[in-house]
């Protein structure tokens, strides 16, 4: 029999730490070695960073943008050891650094880790290229939970991101992240994002496509927390068997497009 895959779960006191923790221990194939929180954190079970990172094979994170970045670079000194990364709301520096650690090892970062969102993204790419720009608005819609700090959504902009490539332009020179006053007339092409925050939602995303007679809509509810740290768990268990590089979600669930 095979023995356990090994997972270091980073941001163990919060409250994804405490889901993904959960996740592993539902499963044969792997285990939860051990459980680290930001510097001097104190918890039943919880150590310091270099010590969880000694002998893991695997690190979950959902902490923070700046802590996720730290972490990937101490887990590319370390070597031999594969991260997956849920944080969002990355500025350039911070993904740079991530992605100068999976020159070293394989790290999965995914704005979410839902298979119904990550279908959800391959669609919304197919109905952006189908249907023209001039004739449909594009904006997405998204709820969270009141304590969620970056705003829109890792997802949202995920979302965003999967419009402009069906539409075949670059999401930062047509995305409208605020309206405020009088902002004239909507141009044509642009992808808007509204954001609601409040009580304890877990994640609500619409997409909706706008014309003069019609209006489409695909969205996504999350139900469960837990939802997002089995697909976590499954990205770990699939980074560990991969060379060093920078993966997503897609690239987990063998959705990445061969054209």
């Amino acid at each position: 029999m095979t023995a356990p895959i090994r997972i270091a779960v980073a941001g163990a006191l919060g409250r994804m730490g405490r889901a993904v923790a959960a996740a592993v221990d539902l499963r044969d194939d792997c285990e939860v070695f051990a459980r680290f929180d930001r510097p001097g954190a104190e918890g039943e079970g919880v150590v310091e960073r270099d010590q969880a990172l000694a002998a893991a094979q695997a690190v979950i994170d959902f902490s923070t943008p700046a802590a996720s970045a730290d972490l990937a670079r101490a887990c590319a000194a370390r070597g031999e050891v594969a991260l997956v990364i849920g944080s969002t709301g990355f500025d350039e520096d911070q993904i740079a650094a991530i992605d100068a650690a999976a020159k070293t090892i394989p790290i999965v970062r995914a704005g979410n880790f839902s298979l119904g969102v990550n279908m959800l993204l391959g669609l919304v790419e197919q109905a952006a290229r189908a249907l023209p720009a001039a004739d449909y608005d594009f904006e997405v819609v998204e709820a969270h939970h009141r304590r969620k700090v970056d705003a829109p959504s890792g997802t949202a902009l995920m979302l965003g991101e999967a419009a402009a490539r069906g539409r075949g332009v670059a999401l930062a020179e047509v995305a409208r992240r605020v309206r405020d006053g009088i902002t004239g007339e909507r141009p044509a092409g642009e992808i808007g994002f509204s954001v609601q925050r409040g009580g304890g939602i877990i994640g609500e995303h619409s997409v909706l496509f706008a014309a003069q007679d019609e209006i489409l809509t695909l969205s996504h509810s999350a139900r469960d927390r837990g939802l997002f740290a089995r697909g976590a768990v499954e990205a770990a268990l699939w980074a560990v068997r991969q060379p060093p590089g920078a993966y997503d979600m897609v690239d987990v669930l063998g959705l990445r497009s061969r054209r």
